[in-house]
């Protein structure tokens, strides 16, 4: 009986639920957007991409040179093992050789422990500011295609880039229709550095400060 019931109750959703959609649908006006291909494609994505390879060149440099460092007193411990094995020279001088190498390679431990951590704090470092930078352009993204939503009259917006976690297409058909994409992209696009819209847009303090032409005499 229990199994019975429960059959019908299901069987009232699933109609119910094929009934709604027609008037649901026809108050609703959905449109569709790539999110990924407005982020990948806004200028300041872009200019954020460029700044962190820029530092990450900059820590790489300092990474090299303390590996540098490493590989010569390295080196130097080499030079001193075969010093303190070579039979040609007194034994006294063999182990002040053998004392400073054991010296050296206490430096060594030290020195390749602080490329370790000089290495994990540099790609943590990196990896934190990627992400802040990444949260601020969404966030900055996000509002716009909000705010043309509201113009435009649309009650939701899919993003048709979207994965799930399995990294699978969540929207697995669009026939493109009110799809908002590039209007977007030419709107956040438009002050981009060295556009005609960016030039034409200049400075309070530039207009504050120009004064007017003098009238002649």
């Amino acid at each position: 009986m229990k199994n019975i019931i429960k059959k019908n109750i299901l069987n009232f959703v699933i109609l119910a639920a094929l009934a709604a959609p027609a008037p649901l649908m026809a108050e609703s006006k959905v449109a569709t957007v790539d999110l990924r291909k407005i982020f990948d494609n806004y200028y300041k994505t872009k200019q954020a991409t460029a700044a962190l390879k820029d530092e990450a060149a900059d820590l790489e440099k300092e990474g090299k040179k303390m590996i540098e460092d490493y590989k010569k007193r390295e080196d130097d411990y080499k030079l001193l093992i075969d010093k303190a094995n070579d039979q040609a020279i007194s034994a006294d001088e063999r182990n002040k050789s053998k004392q400073s190498a054991e010296k050296r390679v206490s430096e060594l431990r030290d020195l390749e422990q602080a490329i370790g951590q000089f290495q994990r704090a540099a790609r943590a470092k990196l990896a934190e500011k990627e992400d802040i930078k990444r949260e601020a352009i969404v966030t900055e993204i996000r509002a716009v295609i909000e705010a043309k939503s509201k113009t435009a009259g649309y009650s939701l917006v899919i993003d048709i880039a979207a994965e799930s976690v399995n990294k699978t297409p969540v929207i697995l058909f669009s026939n493109g229709e009110n799809d908002i994409t590039e209007t977007i992209l030419s709107q956040i696009n438009a002050v981009a550095p060295g556009t005609k819209a960016e030039a034409s847009v200049a400075p309070e303090s530039n207009k504050a400060d120009a004064k007017p032409a003098e009238k002649k005499k």
